[in-house]
């Protein structure tokens, strides 16, 4: 049987959160999120994720002057 804290912390780390640069207490947030939360957390990072290379593109072509 698997620890449920180690699957959300795993789900996170698959999504691209870099769990490394968090302190031991952040950790322990994110291992007792709610499965709701780590959802909602996970479905806010895809949508993050996916809106970057718009964001990306036009810092590099303002200069960051934007945003």
């Amino acid at each position: 049987m698997t620890d449920p804290a180690l699957d959300r912390l795993r789900a996170l780390e698959d999504a691209g959160f870099p769990l490394h640069s968090l302190s031991p207490e952040q950790r322990e947030v994110l291992q007792d999120l709610s499965a709701e939360e780590l959802t909602l957390l996970l479905g806010l990072k895809e949508r993050l994720d996916a809106a970057e290379p718009e964001v990306q593109a036009h810092s590099e072509i303002a200069g960051g002057a934007l945003f």
